[in-house]
């Protein structure tokens, strides 16, 4: 008899931890500590845009996600992003010169990995 609740204890935890992983990676529950409410930024706004480059990342999961990406690249002088958390990617415009390194930099030490680094025509 009791394993029979032990084993209907586990099961429970089981389905549960399944539905909630089932959430986080549709992108609908909270991640990274960001809870399930994300503040959406405000867009950061250019001069002249001279450049765009489309980043392929790996990572995001939430809209947390999303806007933290956006924030290391718009603390980037001369850079502003737009994430498409749907297709892992971020179109990033440039007014002045910025180097593939210093993007790949921010975006990885936000957590996050870089797979590709493309320029925009």
């Amino acid at each position: 008899m009791e394993d029979m609740i032990i084993v209907g204890v586990i099961v429970i935890l089981v389905i549960v931890g399944i539905l909630s992983g089932k959430k986080h990676f549709k992108g609908e529950g909270g991640c990274c500590g960001g809870g399930s409410t994300p503040v959406p930024k405000q867009r950061k706004k250019l001069g002249k845009v001279v450049a765009q480059k489309v980043i392929l990342i790996e990572g995001m999961t939430c809209e947390h996600c999303k806007n933290r990406v956006e924030k290391c690249i718009n603390d980037i002088p001369g850079a502003a992003a737009k994430v498409d958390l749907k297709k892992k990617s971020a179109v990033i415009s440039l007014e002045t010169e910025v180097s593939d390194e210093q993007l790949r930099a921010a975006i990885e030490d936000a957590g996050y990995k870089v797979v590709e680094i493309n320029s925009k025509s």
